[in-house]
């Protein structure tokens, strides 16, 4: 195992944006960024004998900087929607920005993953970055430490196991509910319908059409939602379903199981399975329904639904709607999570 560093450009700022990547005895590797904490590449052994990446990612820092659908990033203080972009906390109410329609998405226009993080390498397979989100940052109290560390291991079977730590603490009362970004495609090749996918939830968060949760959960079984055995994403895609309707694809919640095993996602065409395990309580499941057409890594273009999001998290919108699960951070408190990523070739 090694961890190497390397130049990835510059932001319109002039500040430099390195490039860590963890590589293990099998050819193996992982590459993150100290921009944004993002997740550049990942890239494991597929059916053939050789590698595949499976994120979307860009080559550039200023790529990174300008794009859009947040590739790969780490998202903060709170991903996913807060409806009204407001939220009542010991009595204050605080206002956020709106920049998603009356609702602030991923903390607001610059998230987590458009800021620049202190890096330090972990022994020969780690990288943990941290910074500092000073109260009002986005609209939310508290100076908030935080860190999320990325780790790439080698099981004595020798699956690949890439992992992510969140870690976090504040001064005073605040909200934390991160997340990663990264967009998964096990092809390669934006053949992200065609993977099949597995759930470890029988109920989702339905929405109302400002595409915050209603409050309600509702079971999975016998509608397009359920995954409780493995199907190809997009073979309901498109069913008669009012919330797939409202959005354009998946882009909900799931209530996971029992923990920590979430989902999985296999690739016939590479023989790549992702299992995916956690200690958040949903997994977000976005078929990139608006990514659009932009150039990524090696030239290749990305389009809509050419890759899904499995986004570990608390469950959206929780300040307002009494018995989901708390995103609250009490002032000298730590808190912790943890989401993995298991890779195997089946051939």
């Amino acid at each position: 195992m090694s961890v190497s560093v390397r130049s990835f450009g510059s932001l319109s700022t002039g500040e430099e944006v390195h490039a860590y990547t963890i590589t293990n005895d099998g050819g193996a590797s992982c590459t993150v960024l100290d921009y944004g904490a993002i997740v550049q590449a990942i890239c494991v052994p597929n059916k053939d004998g050789g590698f595949t990446d499976v994120v979307l990612g860009y080559d550039t820092a200023a790529e990174y900087e300008t794009g859009r659908g947040h590739l790969g990033g780490m998202i903060g203080r709170v991903a996913n929607r807060l409806g009204g972009a407001r939220f009542n906390l010991n009595g204050k109410e605080y206002l956020l920005e709106k920049n998603n329609g009356n609702n602030c998405l991923h903390g607001g226009s610059r998230s987590y993953d458009h800021y620049m993080w202190n890096a330090g390498i972990e022994g020969e397979n780690g990288v943990r970055f941290t910074r500092l989100s000073p109260d009002g940052e986005q609209g939310f109290p508290g100076n908030l430490n935080v860190s999320v560390t990325y780790r790439l291991e080698t099981a004595d079977d020798g699956d690949v196991v890439f992992y992510m730590i969140y870690e976090a603490e504040s001064d005073a009362d605040t909200l934390f509910a991160p997340t990663n970004h990264s967009y998964f495609d096990l092809s390669g090749c934006g053949k992200a319908m065609e993977q099949t996918l597995i759930l470890n939830a029988t109920s989702c968060l339905p929405l109302t059409p400002g595409s915050v949760p209603n409050g309600k959960i509702v079971p999975v079984g016998g509608t397009p939602f359920d995954f409780t055995t493995e199907k190809p994403i997009g073979r309901d895609i498109d069913a008669d379903d009012e919330q797939l309707r409202l959005a354009n694809g998946y882009d909900h919640n799931f209530c996971l199981g029992s923990k920590p095993y979430a989902a999985e996602l296999y690739s016939a065409e590479t023989g790549i399975r992702m299992a995916v395990f956690t200690d958040m309580p949903g997994v977000q499941v976005y078929t990139a329904n608006g990514l659009g057409e932009q150039v990524g890594k090696g030239g290749v273009k990305t389009h809509d639904r050419g890759a899904v999001c499995l986004e570990t998290q608390l469950w959206p919108d929780a300040m307002n709607h009494w018995g989901f699960p708390s995103p609250v951070l009490r002032a000298g408190e730590k808190c912790g999570s943890f989401t993995s990523h298991l890779f195997r070739v089946e051939k």
